[in-house]
């Protein structure tokens, strides 16, 4: 799957965001907003009996679909004009063909390369099996962190690039739920490397932390 080689690269975009628009996505006010009031872990723990490789084909199509359409809700704000490359915090991925050359592309361009090479992985029935009893390939491990790599550097872009607009459309709460949901998946499983995902650490530290609790409303009666 030499298609599926993208990589990403740490360097200096060159443009630098005013302070608000850098962590807008910290602000409590935001990262407060949740679509749920339960502990996620609960979710991704594997379950008893049920084959590994298949709850990681499961949650990581899961995955692939709601990141995908998060993203399609900012689709039309990210263009070759407004995003010239694919960035998020000071880093700029690059994607690598099938012959291995590295390619410079628009935001939209690397995530239409992300989500049509994804579509292809999960719908190949010798990569992803649906029949019952047929094996996963001995490589499906290395392809699912591939996928949530790339995954990943698309929810990157997204809250550095497109979280006004996010928002603006009152979606953060959702955003917010799918990255904190994604990022205890791949941690349970270890299916990205820390530094990896240390440009978005901050955000992963106060979305992962506990809400405190809401204060109760007492009625007293007199």
């Amino acid at each position: 799957m030499d298609w599926l080689m993208g990589k990403g690269k740490g360097k200096p975009n060159g443009k630098k965001p005013s302070a608000e628009e850098k962590k807008l996505y910290l602000e409590a006010e935001y990262t407060k907003v949740r679509v749920v009031d339960f502990e996620l872990k609960e979710l991704v723990v594997l379950p008893r009996e049920i084959d590994l490789n298949e709850w990681l084909a499961s949650n990581t199509t899961t995955f692939f679909n709601l990141i995908n359409l998060q993203y399609s809700t900012i689709s039309e704000f990210c263009t070759g004009d407004t995003c010239p490359a694919m960035t998020a915090c000071s880093t700029t991925y690059y994607w690598y063909d099938e012959k291995g050359k590295k390619t410079k592309c628009t935001a939209p361009q690397y995530v239409d390369f992300v989500m049509s090479s994804v579509q292809k992985l999960v719908t190949d029935e010798d990569i992803f099996p649906t029949k019952y009893g047929k094996e996963f390939p001995n490589t499906f491990d290395s392809l699912v962190k591939k996928i949530c790599r790339y995954l990943f550097h698309v929810l990157a872009h997204i809250y550095w690039s497109h979280y006004k607009e996010t928002v603006a459309m009152d979606l953060h709460g959702h955003l917010n739920t799918l990255y904190t949901h994604f990022v205890v998946f791949i941690r349970e499983f270890n299916l990205m490397d820390p530094k990896e995902t240390s440009i978005m650490e901050d955000l992963t530290e106060a979305l992962c932390t506990p809400l405190p609790p809401q204060p109760q409303n007492h009625v007293t009666e007199r």
